[in-house]
C-alpha cells in the first residue's frame, strides 16, 4: 500500500490529544508575566507596605522600639559628652554615665510597671500623684530644703550625689489628673459648657505654673503650658475659648521675658553667628559650631572638640549638638526619625481609641514629648531661644528620665489595650500548655532510671 497522507480527522485528534496549552506571551516577550502585572509591581509593594503599617501592633512596636533606641543611644552619647566634664570636676570619667545608667534601669522598671497596669489603676493614681507633686514643689521653695542649680530654685537635695526636680513629675501628674478629670466630665456630658472645660483644669495648671516660675524655670513652664493646650484641644475647646487662654498665656510670657534681662538675652541669641558682647551668645554659637563641624557622618564617637570646655552643658541641654558633631547629619536625622516615629505612634493610639481617658492621656504624653523635643532641638539649631529643657529620654538627668519612661509605659499599655492589638497578641501566644506537653512524654517503664 503506497504511503498516503493521514486523514485530516486523525491529525486533528492527535494534535488535540498531545497538545499542551502554553501561557499567553505579552508584548514584552516574556511568558507568564504580562505588562499589566509588571506595571503593578511597585503598586503591590506599596499596598503591602501600607497593610503592614496598618497592622494592629504597629503602634505598640513603634513606641517600644523607638523609645528603647532613643534611651540606649542617649546613654552612649551621655558617656561620650560627659567624660571631659567629669574629669574637670575631678570625678571618674564614667561618673555621669553611671548615674544615668542607674536612672535608666529604674526607669525601665517604671516603664514595665506602667505598661502592665490597667487604665483604672492609672486613674486611681492620678490624684495622689498630683497632691504629692504639689507638696514637693512647695518644699522646693523652703530655704534649707530646696536648692538652686544654674539659677533655678527647682531642686530638692536627697543626699549624696542625688537630687530631685519635682517639676518634672508635675508634667506627668497634670496629664494623668487632667485626663481623668476630662474623661469623667465627658461621661457626664459636661464638656459642652466652657466653665466645666476650664474649671478646675486651668486653675490647677496655673498653680503648678506659679510654683515652677517661683523657681525661675521658664522652660519647664513652657512645656507644662503646651500640655495644658494639648488637653484643651483634645477636649474640643472652641476656638474663642482656646484663643482666650492662649492670649493670657502669651501675655504672661511677654511680661516674664521683658522683666528678665537673662531671658531677653536668650531671645536675642536666636540665629546668632557671633558670641556678641560679653559672650552672651556663647552657648548658642558653639552649639552651631558643633553641628557644622560634624559633616555627613561626624568626626567619630568620642572625638568631639566642643565638649572640651567650649560648649556649656554638653551632656544635658546641648547633647544634640555633640551628637551632630560626633555622628554627623546621619546621627541627628536618626534621632529626629525616632522621635517622629514615637510621636506618630502616640497620635495613632490617641486617635483610634474609644476610651476618653486613654485619648486624653495618650495625647497629653505625646504633646509633652514632642513639644519638649522640638524646643530643645530648636534651641540647639538656633531657631528658638535656649529654654534649658533636656531632650526627652536622651539628655542626662534622672529626674527627667524617670517620669518620661513611665509616660512611655503609659503609651505602651494603651497600645496593648486596643481590642485589635489584644487579639493579635493572643494569637501569638503559645497554644501548647504544660499539661498537654506532659501528656506527650512517654512514660518510662517502672524499672528504668
Amino acid at each position: 500500500m503506497p504511503a498516503e497522507a493521514t486523514p485530516p480527522g486523525l491529525v486533528l485528534r492527535s494534535r488535540a490529544a498531545g497538545s499542551v496549552r502554553r501561557p499567553a506571551v505579552g508584548r514584552g516577550g516574556t511568558g507568564g508575566t504580562t505588562s499589566r502585572q509588571r506595571g503593578g509591581g511597585p503598586r503591590r509593594l506599596f499596598e503591602r507596605a501600607r497593610r503592614a503599617w496598618d497592622r494592629p501592633l504597629t503602634a505598640y512596636y513603634l513606641i517600644l522600639g523607638s523609645s528603647l533606641l532613643i534611651t540606649v543611644l542617649g546613654l552612649v552619647m551621655v558617656y561620650s559628652a560627659s567624660m571631659i566634664k567629669a574629669l574637670e570636676l575631678s570625678l571618674p570619667a564614667s561618673y555621669f554615665f553611671r548615674k544615668q545608667f542607674l536612672a535608666a534601669l529604674i526607669g525601665g522598671g517604671l516603664m514595665f510597671a506602667a505598661a502592665r497596669m490597667p487604665a483604672k489603676l492609672h486613674r486611681a493614681l492620678s490624684y495622689p500623684m498630683l497632691l504629692v507633686t504639689v507638696f514637693l514643689m512647695v518644699l522646693v521653695q523652703i530655704p534649707g530644703i530646696g536648692m538652686s542649680v544654674n539659677g533655678n530654685q527647682n531642686w530638692i537635695y536627697l543626699g549624696g550625689p542625688f537630687q530631685l526636680q519635682p517639676s518634672e513629675f508635675g508634667k506627668l501628674a497634670l496629664i494623668l489628673w487632667g485626663a481623668d478629670l476630662l474623661a469623667r466630665k465627658q461621661d457626664k456630658r459636661l464638656l459642652t459648657q466652657w466653665k466645666h472645660m476650664l474649671v478646675p483644669l486651668v486653675p490647677v495648671a496655673f498653680l503648678l505654673l506659679g510654683l515652677i516660675m517661683l523657681g525661675g524655670d521658664m522652660g519647664t513652664a513652657i512645656i507644662l503650658t503646651a500640655i495644658l493646650f494639648g488637653l484643651l484641644w483634645l477636649a474640643g475647646a472652641p476656638t474663642r475659648l482656646f484663643g482666650g487662654v492662649l492670649a493670657v498665656a502669651v501675655t504672661l510670657a511677654v511680661i516674664l521675658i521683658k522683666t528678665s534681662p537673662n531671658r531677653m538675652g536668650r531671645l536675642a541669641c536666636i540665629g546668632a553667628t557671633d558670641p556678641g558682647p560679653q559672650d552672651q551668645c556663647w552657648q548658642a554659637v558653639h552649639g552651631i559650631y558643633a553641628l557644622a563641624s560634624g559633616g555627613w557622618f561626624g568626626s567619630g564617637l568620642g572625638a568631639s572638640v566642643e565638649k572640651w570646655g567650649q560648649l556649656p552643658e554638653p551632656h544635658t541641654d546641648f547633647i544634640f549638638a555633640i551628637t551632630g558633631e560626633e555622628l554627623g547629619l546621619a546621627g541627628t536625622l536618626s534621632v529626629l526619625a525616632l522621635f517622629a516615629a514615637l510621636g506618630y505612634a502616640g497620635i495613632r493610639v490617641a486617635g483610634r481609641t474609644e476610651d476618653p481617658f486613654v485619648r486624653y492621656a495618650a495625647g497629653g504624653v505625646t504633646t509633652w514629648i514632642v513639644a519638649q523635643a522640638v524646643i530643645n532641638i530648636g534651641a540647639v539649631l538656633g531657631l528658638l531661644p535656649i529654654a534649658g529643657v533636656p531632650l526627652p529620654l536622651f539628655s542626662y538627668g534622672g529626674s527627667a528620665l524617670l517620669p518620661t519612661m513611665f509616660a512611655v509605659g503609659l503609651l505602651i499599655a494603651f497600645a496593648r489595650d486596643d481590642p485589635a492589638a489584644r487579639a493579635a497578641l493572643a494569637m501569638r501566644q503559645p497554644r501548647v500548655s504544660w499539661k498537654s506537653m506532659r501528656r506527650r512524654v512517654k512514660k518510662r517503664p517502672s524499672g528504668e532510671r
